[in-house]
């Protein structure tokens, strides 16, 4: 009999060899394999007959296969696999172009019976006829009757294909474990079971890979079926419970609290460029009641591009120096690093503060004396990249640390950082706006500040979409601009030429702006293959007006603040992300002129969610509105990165989709966690889940 821990390897029909392609996949025990859920399901109890379909439908058929070939097209060669099959109503083509045919012409034979899904539409070179592009298909055993088959017959998963095995293969292995599977644990607390009416663990895997017959197929598709509601219940519970936990731990920790008075608030203040905003103003004193209190401040400040987080997060560290401490400041990347060095050292050009730079490509001597200073306390405030983390640096008396662009990080970079200093007061920033409900999740551990006011006299930048037509009317306006003395961004997508990619690199572009179209003006080029030296001196001449035009890769996504800069023109705009996208134009409209924001389309012909990312920015400046479209768009996985974020890589929840099911399982959590009656059936619980989810979700300090 089987076990939910059981190496997969021990399933019937799988061995060492589809082990490796499971594991491949994160599936590496009988519990992964039941946690891989289908990706939709067929009702294979009916098909549609090829006399019935419609163009655009999207379906399935069963089919015969009667020829299949590859052929080649009259005018560039290109090869396409042609497949023609037929039921007793008629004839469908389908088709498959490029590097796929070759799988396809090893496996599709005369007389096969296949499954074809997919969407089907007019075939233009066959007038009345049907076709179907790159079809997912299922080649049917005829041995086996469809009575009793787990491939016929029923409501049928379909599961993503991992490496070499196909959905047909995931199906049998889990149909047999399910059918050897010796006892299935509960994970939920019998309390929230009968609270909510949730199925039984057991019964809820066996109907979400095998549903019954009167399962409804928009339940299926909506995820909202019994069985499929409970273990998505499951999912978020225990992630809500461990990011509860954690937020309960951290609040028992002795940190390092500060003297924050009146003096010292004017003191730290006497720094600032500018009087603060209302915004900035409360931010400022969500942070210093924080780091008064014995207990380390862990707080995230949000806040869109532009809207003065750096200098809230510096008076932070201004009020840590006065105290005697030191404070650490990550960034991302070397260029936003020496942005804020440089910034830094302006803001507290009087202070007598020492602050330093640590980037991977400091030179050893300048580094060894960089690190002395530091471990002596000679040295207030170093801000540097992921170098920060490095063994050898050690603070004499860490009090704050400030991580910026959080997302860019994951959670055990930020421990890492914070283990330099005994509990030091923690700042996140992000200009990443996430809805607070996906927030609480995701940075459930930390309290959350918003800055939702911009500075003033910053304009509103203005957003044009424009294809190649309308390339010379962009450069027009840009030389107006620069007349006018002004100075312009030109942002690519790449720094050489690629042979996989038709796109326009940043070297020939500059190299066509300065000798062919703008020989008149200053132009610049800057890109990630720079020595630090050389970014460091184009930045500056670009800062300080010695540059018209800076031709760019995205090293200028974050970090770079140019007042005088007005346009952002963005090649391949179609390229790149929506929050990358709004990062880009947030370079511009720093200061009283207007800025303009120009997305120049690689091609007249673009897909549609390239098309609704370009449509979004061109609409609006919100960044709260634009991080809800990009979440529309990609989904959570691919928003947040779970990596990045360290949230567990969700098997069965979806954040967007599961939002009220959320809600509901966060309640529980913090019910269930911070009842102090029953933190010893709490750990009793925790305790009785297996190792690998304990560690999943973070209880393993809970059991």
């Amino acid at each position: 009999m089987l076990e939910l821990q059981t190496p997969v390897q021990f399933v019937k029909g799988v061995g060492p060899g589809r082990a490796r392609d499971l594991a491949a996949k994160n599936i590496h025990t009988v519990e992964d394999l039941l946690y891989t859920l289908p990706y939709r399901y067929e009702d294979r109890t009916r098909f549609c007959r090829v006399s019935d379909l419609q163009p655009g439908t999207k379906t399935s058929i069963l089919v015969e296969v009667s020829t299949a070939r590859l052929t080649a097209t009259r005018k560039n060669r290109l090869k396409i696999f042609n497949l023609a099959a037929r039921d007793k109503t008629g004839l469908i083509r389908c088709k498959w172009f490029h590097s796929e045919y070759l799988y396809q012409r090893k496996i599709f034979r005369r007389g096969q019976q296949v499954i074809f899904h997919g969407k089907f539409e007019l075939d233009p070179y066959s007038a009345g006829s049907l076709q179907v592009i790159n079809p997912e298909f299922e080649i049917l055993d005829q041995a086996v009757p469809v009575q009793g088959s787990i491939d016929m017959g029923r409501i049928v998963p379909v599961y993503e294909a991992a490496r070499g095995l196909g959905t047909r293969t995931l199906r049998r292995l889990i149909h047999t474990v399910l059918s050897e599977l010796s006892g299935v644990p509960e994970t939920l607390p019998m309390a929230v079971l009968e609270r909510h009416d949730l199925m039984d663990r057991r019964a809820a895997l066996q109907e979400s890979h095998f549903p019954s017959a009167e399962t409804r197929g928009e339940d299926l598709a909506a995820r909202r079926t019994p069985a499929l509601f409970r273990l998505i219940f499951e999912e978020l519970f225990l992630l809500e419970v461990g990011v509860r936990w954690k937020r309960r731990l951290a609040r028992k920790l002795r940190g390092m609290p500060f003297r924050i008075d009146p003096g010292l608030r004017r003191a730290a203040g006497k720094f600032l460029p500018f009087r603060p905003t209302r915004a900035q103003e409360r931010v400022l004193d969500e942070m210093a009641e924080d780091m008064r209190q014995p207990t380390p401040m862990n707080r995230l400040l949000q806040g869109d591009v532009g809207c003065g987080k750096t200098v809230v997060a510096l008076q932070a560290g201004a009020m840590a120096v006065e105290n005697g401490a030191q404070v650490a400041f990550m960034a991302p990347t070397e260029i936003l690093a020496e942005q804020h060095h440089l910034y830094a050292r302006r803001l507290f050009a009087t202070s007598g503060y020492r602050i330093g730079l640590l980037t991977g490509g400091l030179k050893r001597a300048e580094r060894n004396r960089l690190l002395e200073e530091l471990s002596h306390g000679r040295l207030q405030l170093l801000i540097g990249t992921h170098a920060l983390l490095e063994p050898d640096v050690s603070f004499q008396r860490l009090g704050l640390a400030i991580i910026d662009e959080q997302h860019r990080f994951g959670v055990r970079q930020r421990f890492n950082l914070m283990k330099k200093g005994v509990h030091p007061h923690t700042l996140v920033m992000t200009a990443t706006p996430i809805p607070r409900t996906l927030s609480m999740t995701l940075y459930g551990d930390l309290d959350v500040s918003v800055i939702d006011e911009m500075p003033p006299n910053r304009s509103p930048v203005k957003t044009h979409l424009l294809d190649d037509l309308k390339r010379s009317r962009a450069y027009r306006f840009v030389a107006d601009q620069v007349r006018n003395g002004r100075q312009v961004y030109v942002l690519c997508p790449l720094i050489e030429e690629s042979e996989k990619l038709d796109l326009r690199p940043a070297r020939k572009i500059f190299e066509q702006l300065q000798g062919e179209i703008f020989p008149d003006f200053r132009v610049d080029l800057l890109h990630g293959r720079l020595k630090s030296a050389e970014k460091e001196a184009v930045m500056q001449r670009f800062a300080g007006g010695q540059s018209d035009i800076l031709v760019s890769t995205t090293v200028i996504e974050v970090g770079m603040d140019v007042a005088n800069a007005t346009v952002m023109l963005i090649e391949h705009a179609e390229r790149f992300g929506l929050a990358q996208l709004h990062q880009l134009r947030g370079r511009v409209g720093r200061g009283r002129e207007p800025s303009y924001c120009l997305l120049m389309q690689g091609s007249r012909t673009i897909g549609p969610e390239a098309s609704q990312r370009l449509n979004c920015l061109r609409e609006t400046t919100d960044g709260f509105v634009i991080a809800e479209k990009d979440l529309e768009i990609r989904g959570p996985g691919e928003f947040f990165g779970t990596r990045q974020s360290g949230l567990p890589t969700l098997r069965v929840a979806h954040l967007l989709r599961d939002r009220r099911i959320l809600e509901t399982a966060r309640r529980e959590a913090a019910c269930l966690v911070d009842n102090v009656e029953s933190q010893t059936s709490l750990g009793q619980w925790a305790a009785g889940l297996s190792s690998g989810w304990q560690a999943r979700y973070g209880l393993v300090g809970v059991g």
